[in-house]
C-alpha cells in the first residue's frame, strides 16, 4: 500500500532546549484514525517543559483544535468537515482504569511521547526527511496536519472560534475538572484558589459554577487578583514570596471567612514550593487539591496533614473527553464559562518564541497560535 503523504508546516524540538518551524510529511489515517487540519493550537507551560527536557525530536503542541480532513476505516465519531478539538489523554477503553471510567489514566496509553507507543497513530502518519516523528502526548498540535486515534478528538456541535476551542484540551479541563470531577465542590463552600493563571482562572470558574459562596483567589500579582474577579473570584489576597509557609495568608483568608479555614484549597502554581501551601488554607476535614502537577520531590509537614484534611493529586482534571467536552462547550455557549476572554493574545507559528516569552513572564493568561 502507497501512503500519500502532504507537505506540513510544523514546530519541531529536539527536546534540549530548541524549536523550530520546519516542513514535515503527514500520511493518510489508517483504521481507527483520524487526520487533522489543525487550526489553532495553545501555548502551554508543558509545552515549554518538554522543549527543554526531553531530549528527542518531537512535534510540539497537546492543545489544539481544527477540521477532519480525512478518516481510517472503523470511524463512527466524526465524519470530514466536522470541527472537533483534541483530547491529550487517549483512552485504550479496555483496560483496568477505563472500565472503572477513569479514562485519563489509561493503563496501556501513556499520554507522555515515546513512554508508551499504544496512544500513537501508526508511524508513517508523520515523518522528517523520510523517517517516523513523534508527536507530543501524541497530538503534535502546533502543525498544520496531524494523524490521531478516533478517541483523540471530541466533535464540536456549538458555535465556537477555533481559539476558544483549542484550550478546552488541557488548561480549562484542568482547573475546571479540578473542581467540578476532581474535589466536587458544594454549594454554598468556601474555596481558595492559589495562583490566577490559565489554570487558576479555570479553577476559579468551576467553583463558580458549582456554587461557591466565597472564591478567594490567592496571587503574588494585584493584576492577576483583578482579572480573576472577571471570572468569578469574590475575595482576592496578595501572598508575597517570603511567606513560603503561607502563614500570612491563612491568616487573611480566615479573616474573610468568619475565623476559619476553607473548604477546599486548589494549588494552581506549579511552584514545588507551594506544594503544601493548600492544606495550610483549610479547616479540619477540609479538601486541598494539587492541579498544577508538580513532580519535584518536596517536603511536608505532617501536621498539616492532621484532623481528617484530604490531599488529592489528580491528573487533567479527572477528564473524561467525551463527557466533559460537551459539557464545557455547552456551559460556553450558554454564557456560564468564559473562554474568549482567557484567550488574552494570538500568534502564528512563526513567532512562537514571542508566545513563550509571554506566558513565561506572566504577560497573558493564555496564549493561542493560529494556524492558516
Amino acid at each position: 500500500m502507497v501512503i500519500k503523504m502532504i507537505k506540513s508546516r510544523a514546530i519541531v524540538s529536539d527536546g534540549q532546549g530548541n524549536f523550530k518551524l520546519t516542513s514535515v510529511e503527514v500520511g493518510e489515517p489508517s483504521y481507527g484514525e483520524v487526520q487533522i487540519n489543525i487550526k489553532a493550537s495553545g501555548i502551554c507551560h508543558t509545552d515549554w517543559d518538554s522543549v527543554q527536557n526531553w531530549n528527542k525530536e518531537f512535534i510540539v503542541g497537546h492543545e489544539g483544535a481544527g477540521i477532519v480532513t480525512a478518516i481510517g476505516e472503523g470511524i463512527s465519531k466524526v465524519q470530514v468537515g466536522d470541527k472537533v478539538v483534541l483530547n491529550w489523554a487517549i483512552p485504550c477503553g479496555q483496560c483496568f482504569q477505563c472500565l472503572e471510567g477513569n479514562t485519563h489514566i489509561c493503563d496501556n496509553n501513556s499520554p507522555v511521547c515515546g513512554c508508551g507507543l499504544a496512544g500513537h497513530a501508526h508511524p508513517e502518519a508523520c515523518q522528517l526527511d523520510s523517517k517516523p516523528l513523534e508527536r507530543s502526548f501524541h497530538l503534535g498540535t502546533m502543525s498544520e496536519y496531524t494523524v490521531v486515534k478516533e478517541s483523540a478528538v471530541v466533535k464540536i456541535d456549538t458555535d465556537i472560534s477555533f481559539e476558544s476551542a483549542s484550550i478546552v484540551g488541557c488548561g480549562v479541563m484542568t482547573g475546571w475538572g479540578s473542581v467540578v470531577n476532581a474535589a466536587k465542590v458544594q454549594a454554598g463552600s468556601t474555596v481558595c484558589i492559589i495562583g490566577c493563571g490559565g489554570v487558576g482562572l479555570n479553577a476559579i470558574q468551576g467553583a463558580k459554577i458549582s456554587g461557591a459562596a466565597k472564591i478567594i483567589a490567592i496571587d503574588i500579582n494585584q493584576d492577576r487578583l483583578d482579572q480573576a474577579k472577571q471570572f468569578g473570584a469574590t475575595h482576592g489576597v496578595i501572598a508575597t514570596k517570603e511567606d513560603i509557609d503561607f502563614k500570612q495568608v491563612a491568616s487573611q483568608v480566615k479573616s474573610l471567612n468568619n475565623g476559619a479555614g476553607a473548604d477546599y484549597a486548589f494549588e494552581c502554581t506549579a511552584i514545588p514550593a507551594l506544594g503544601s501551601a493548600p492544606l495550610a488554607l483549610i479547616r479540619n476535614a477540609g479538601t486541598a487539591v494539587q492541579v498544577s502537577g508538580i513532580e519535584q520531590r518536596i517536603d511536608f509537614d505532617c501536621e498539616l496533614f492532621e484532623w481528617d484534611k484530604i490531599y488529592i493529586n489528580p491528573l487533567y482534571g479527572q477528564c473524561n473527553p467525551d463527557r466533559d467536552f460537551p459539557r464545557i462547550l455547552a456551559l460556553h455557549q450558554n454564557g456560564q464559562l468564559k473562554l474568549d476572554e482567557l484567550v488574552t493574545k494570538t500568534y502564528s507559528l512563526e513567532n512562537l518564541a514571542e508566545g513563550f516569552d509571554d506566558m513565561l513572564n506572566g504577560r497573558i493568561a493564555k496564549g493561542v497560535i493560529l494556524i492558516d
